[in-house]
């Protein structure tokens, strides 16, 4: 509408106000849709329906390798160091614990504590009893209700994701009953020898009416042909105010014992399937 040769804008009806509202929400929405594919493509993470195998075909390699790894690990010795900070209703209170650990296939660990500082409560009732855990479960039934596989877990696919180090599979654990040994959360399979890199957790049960809620990261490091902890990160909220947090180092590893691992079809299928992705994302560049 125009007044004295200058140009102004009516009020706009209300179906222009629907076309504009329309319009400005599938702007959003592809701006937002943009900067994800720029994330994933800064990330190298593929969707699920870009992976090279499917999360059945994963799980069943990962149990496969996992075995083949655990039949030809035979000794090793190594160093940790434990940390405790807790935050609570009586300030702060934090111990430490520098432990040597010998382990001998197939259910024998040796701990010897080197060092150990702070909250005598805390090293009693915290690193003692993860000592002992530990030990419990090597025993057959322990690593059998410990186990990542398909009796245990329900497996399903996130995406493939690609950085500069590995490729690796991203899936999401679920456990198909609630116990103290199990886990629910997201781990990351490397695609080549189809061993955990990674995992970001929570317990599958509450291991403690004390604790509300408990967050656990663990990253894997490979030693030879072996694929061992390298670093634990726990953070739990305690019921009655207060926040804990567990951190494991894992360092000075030695492989004192072991054969081969053949990786025979495992591997073969890692390599052709990475092999072939590739060659599609060349072609369709």
């Amino acid at each position: 509408m125009k007044f004295g040769g200058t140009t102004s804008w009516a009020f706009p009806s209300t179906a222009r106000i629907r076309h504009l509202f329309t319009a400005g929400s599938l702007f959003l929405t592809v701006c937002i849709a943009i900067q994800q594919f720029a994330l994933a493509q800064k990330q190298g993470v593929l969707p699920k329906e870009r992976s090279p195998l499917t999360a059945a075909q994963v799980r069943d390699k990962l149990v496969e390798m996992n075995l083949r790894r655990a039949q030809a690990l035979h000794s090793y010795q190594g160093t940790r160091t434990y940390r405790v900070i807790y935050r609570g209703l009586l300030g702060l209170t934090v111990a430490g614990m520098v432990v040597d650990v010998t382990y001998k296939a197939p259910e024998t660990k040796e701990f010897i504590i080197r060092s150990s500082t702070g909250s005598k409560l805390i090293l009693d009732k915290v690193f003692k009893k993860l000592l002992q855990a530990e030990k419990e479960a090597l025993s057959i039934d322990g690593q059998r209700r410990t186990a990542l596989n398909s009796e245990n877990y329900e497996f399903a696919m996130v995406g493939y994701e690609s950085t500069t180090a590995r490729q690796m599979y991203v899936l999401t654990v679920e456990p198909k009953t609630k116990s103290n040994f199990l886990f629910r959360g997201r781990i990351w399979v490397d695609a080549y020898d189809f061993a955990v890199v990674r995992l970001e957790a929570e317990p599958a049960k509450n291991p403690s009416f004390w604790t509300k809620s408990s967050e656990i990261e663990q990253s894997y490091e490979k030693v030879n042909d072996f694929w061992l902890p390298q670093r634990n990160h726990s953070v739990s909220a305690i019921r009655i105010g207060g926040r804990a947090e567990l951190t494991i180092e894992y360092q000075s590893y030695n492989i004192t014992g072991s054969e081969r691992v053949f990786s025979g079809a495992a591997q073969q299928t890692a390599h052709s399937s990475v092999t072939t992705l590739s060659q599609n994302d060349n072609g369709q560049q």
